[in-house]
């Protein structure tokens, strides 16, 4: 039987999770202690973490499905406001990039605990079959040239999973240009015609 958290409860998780985001983005997952997100909470002892928490790696877990949750809720919405596939790819492209312009700290802490090995999972939270389905409905409404779905998407996909480690040598870096470029770019990659 699962016992429904109360609201005190999952807004103690919410702030932990949070403290834990930050500690990951600005100091590495090698430096998110207990100590560190309690402190960065303004919790009075890591004790409240153990107690909403198993451990470390279900603390990490819960990082990553907020930042994850909290992309796919952005990225979503204008994803699904656009009708044609196209549309759709452009709106990922300069959401994504959007969202990582305007949470750099979160989307680092994502990045640093994928490259750290934290997750037996890591899998989850770089995959590209979302990119790769609106490139499917691209080609099955002739919208799209044929091209392997999946090798374009994974490329897709590579091509902002970066950008955050960028952004830490090059904070200055225009991501209105940016995106824009991603968007020329895979006009160009996935269109029909490439010579018109």
């Amino acid at each position: 039987m699962q016992v429904t958290r109360s609201f005190t409860s999952r807004a103690r998780r919410a702030q932990i999770v949070d403290a834990a985001v930050q500690v990951i983005g600005a100091d590495g997952f090698a430096q998110a202690s207990f100590t560190r997100i309690a402190a960065h909470a303004g919790l009075s002892s890591t004790r409240l973490i153990s107690y909403h928490f198993a451990g470390k790696d279900d603390l990490v877990a819960a990082v990553v499905d907020d930042v994850i949750a909290r992309i796919g809720q952005f990225v979503g919405v204008r994803v699904g406001a656009e009708s044609t596939a196209s549309g759709q790819l452009d709106a990922y492209l300069t959401s994504v990039v959007a969202f990582i312009d305007h949470d750099r700290v979160r989307m680092r802490a994502l990045m640093e605990v994928l490259l750290a090995g934290a997750l037996p999972d890591v899998a989850r939270a770089a995959d590209a079959g979302h990119v790769e389905g609106i490139l499917r409905r691209g080609q099955a409404g002739g919208e799209f040239r044929d091209f392997d779905p999946f090798v374009m998407a994974i490329t897709i996909q590579r091509s902002v999973d970066g950008l955050p480690f960028l952004l830490a040598g090059r904070p200055d870096q225009d991501l209105d240009a940016y995106a824009r470029e991603l968007v020329t770019l895979f006009r160009l990659a996935t269109r029909k015609d490439p010579g018109a």
